[in-house]
């Protein structure tokens, strides 16, 4: 479905949120399955959290504006109308012969007191039968909202979302829920329900809100729903903990005798491995920490621990946290030689919080080492289940440097947040956000020398969310989208890599992708690495898509080679305005390096270890005053419209890693 967008715009005003300390602890949190069956045959902000010191961390998400009348915003993303999924097909330059592409490739807790209104009558299966809400496992500074639906056959429904401070009066507007269609992923291992889902961003951490949907359907069933939700609470120790001073040699006694709320402080020296089989309680965690000296040598396992904190260790090993609630791993140096997992829970754990380690690896940034078949091994982070954040991490040398569970060992990954990573060699992936379930919110990361940036192959039914990330000098696919990836949003990401600037070459057809205000810089090809092409230059190449459900305006495009050639799906584009003739593209531009402030050189030798470029507009750049209104996405923009890719012109850049 095509549509053409008022480019009138206004500025918005700037809101900055304050938010107490680093941690996170699950308080006030509901649990509960996911609504998604796994018939199991065997992954806003002006690019994210700046923050002071560990107790305090300050939200420059641009995320909230106060309602003010007529704001041009994305109609879609606004729920103004309903997703681009009415059946037109895109038509282009020549088609590809459509046979060599394939077309095809448990009940939440709900968060407070649910309130209805604004019925309207349901009749047909056209109409809407509205469900259950739900507001499954809150994070620091974001929430998921599910609610769960049946009817709507024709997809046409749509959920607006207001949100504010309870005990306010001010209401701000949320990015409306995507209606996700009950579908199963594509080798029928996966299925999930028909639903409308979203995430509310930027917000406090242990704040309750209110959040107003409203739900309309021409068919019947329109109704207004309010719930009321906590963000969690950062973790902390017990106010006036007692201090247990621990040396290398009473260390086994101390820790066997902990008790909920103590503080275990770690003095310099060198400190066998140890397994933790204590667990504090909520707002009495038991605290593992140094301030600085104490070095680890062997692996730490905290397996089915609650409420426990490592902090501040140097740990030449690997911590281990399977079946765990509510851990805080942060401010440690974790350092892996061989083939093992870093920081690592492949069983199902709940609420854990990582923040502001330094993880390393051994897998060197070369050709035998790229790809699910090269030389490499181990995850630097992995996560297994719900209402997981990593956050401000820097991650180095691993296969995959942040990674969650793949296939059928995937278990109930939803609401989980990766914010403000920094990281570099990524001998497969980057980030790894593979069989998200729904909400799950890669946001304000910064990638480089890695040979794809972000995966998500695939999503299951989704939304998962990709905004304001940034790659320099991915050989292979900034957004790694196959196995049939369903429910993808990728908002404000600025990507420079050789050759394609954005490519999916799987034959299995990506559905429900929506992309806004990216902007993307290919070039020349340097040819294969690790059997991978870095693809030939085309601004855009997708091998298979569903037309109808795939929705891109309002990005840059370029390439370096000098033309401007797309292919999606079986259809091929030879100029920008065949692309913007022939998709939803009407608002795309060209642009070209020259749009940067710093100078950027075309990353032309992709095995080379290069230093991050500065990726910031330049002031009138194409790409400045060109993005459209995102709600809870990109309100506090200081021109006379949001700027396209990941920074506004002007902006600080954000912090990336440790804080």
């Amino acid at each position: 479905m095509s549509f053409k967008f008022n480019s009138s715009r206004r500025q918005s005003v700037s809101f900055t949120l304050t938010a107490c300390a680093l941690a996170a602890a699950l308080a006030g949190c509901g649990g509960g399955q996911d609504s998604m069956a796994g018939n199991q045959n065997a992954t806003l902000a002006q690019a994210g959290i700046e923050s002071g010191n560990e107790n305090q961390q300050t939200v420059s998400y641009s995320s909230e504006t106060a309602e003010s009348g007529n704001v041009n915003y994305d109609p879609e993303l606004a729920g103004l109308q309903p997703s681009a999924n009415s059946g037109v097909e895109i038509s282009g330059d020549a088609a590809v012969d459509p046979a060599e592409l394939a077309a095809e490739g448990g009940a939440e807790q709900a968060a407070g007191a649910e309130r209805e209104s604004i019925k309207s009558v349901s009749t047909g299966a056209s109409a809407t039968t509205p469900g259950n809400v739900s507001v499954p496992y809150p994070t620091i500074n974001n929430l998921s909202v599910q609610w769960a639906i049946s009817g709507d056959a024709n997809l046409n429904g749509v959920v607006s979302v207001r949100y504010r401070p309870s005990g306010t009066s001010t209401w701000y507007t949320g990015m409306a829920l995507r209606r996700v269609a009950d579908g199963s992923s594509n080798d029928g291992s996966f299925s999930w329900t028909n639903r409308h889902s979203g995430s509310i961003m930027g917000l406090k951490a242990n704040t309750s809100y209110d959040i107003e949907l409203t739900l309309k359907d021409p068919d019947g069933g329109s109704t207004v729903r309010t719930v009321t939700a906590r963000t969690r609470a950062v973790p902390a120790p017990m106010a006036n903990a007692p201090v247990k001073n621990v040396t290398p040699s009473n260390f086994a006694s101390v820790a066997a005798a902990a008790q909920p709320g103590d503080i275990l402080q770690l003095a310099a020296g060198t400190y066998s491995g140890f397994s933790f089989g204590k667990n504090g309680v909520a707002g009495k965690p038991i605290v593992i920490r140094s301030s600085g000296g104490a070095v680890i040598n062997g692996n730490i396992d905290v397996t089915g621990r609650e409420y426990v904190h490592l902090h501040g260790l140097t740990i030449n090993g690997r911590v281990r946290f399977n079946n765990s609630k509510h851990l805080s791993i942060t401010r440690n140096t974790v350092k892996i030689t061989s083939d093992i997992d870093g920081i690592t829970s492949r069983l199902r754990s709940e609420g854990a919080y990582i923040a502001d380690n330094i993880v390393t690896g051994p897998t060197p940034w070369a050709t035998g080492s790229l790809g699910v078949y090269g030389n490499n091994g181990g995850e630097g982070i992995v996560v297994n289940g719900p209402g997981h954040v990593i956050q401000n991490n820097r991650v180095k040398g691993f296969r995959d440097n942040i990674s969650m569970m793949e296939a059928s060992e995937a278990v109930d990954q939803y609401s989980i947040d990766i914010i403000n990573n920094d990281l570099e060699v990524g001998a497969d992936d980057a980030i790894e956000a593979d069989y998200c379930f729904h909400n799950c919110r890669v946001i304000g990361n910064r990638i480089r020398n890695s040979f794809d940036g972000i995966s998500a192959q695939p999503t299951l039914g989704g939304p998962a969310y990709f905004i304001r990330n940034v790659m320099y000098n991915v050989t292979y696919m900034p957004f790694k989208l196959n196995n049939g990836s369903n429910g993808n949003v990728i908002l404000h990401n600025t990507v420079v890599k050789n050759g394609d600037a954005f490519g999916v070459y799987s034959s299995v057809a990506i559905k429900n992708i929506l992309m806004r205000n990216n902007l993307f810089i290919g070039g020349p090809s340097a040819g294969s690495f690790g059997g991978y092409s870095t693809g030939s230059g085309r601004v855009m190449s997708i091998q298979a898509l569903e037309s109808k459900s795939f929705n891109m305006n309002h990005d840059a495009l370029g390439s370096t080679s000098g033309s401007f050639n797309a292919r999606l799906g079986g259809n091929s584009f030879s100029s920008l305005s065949s692309l913007q003739g022939g998709t939803t593209a009407k608002n795309t531009i060209s642009i070209g390096l020259n749009a940067f402030a710093a100078s950027v050189a075309y990353p032309s030798a992709p095995m080379t270890q290069y230093a991050m470029p500065d990726l910031r507009l330049k002031a009138g750049a194409a790409a400045e005053n060109k993005a459209i209104r995102i709600p809870n996405v990109n309100d506090s923009f200081t021109g006379t419209a949001p700027d396209m890719g990941a920074f506004e012109v002007g902006a600080a850049m954000p912090v990336y890693g440790p804080r």
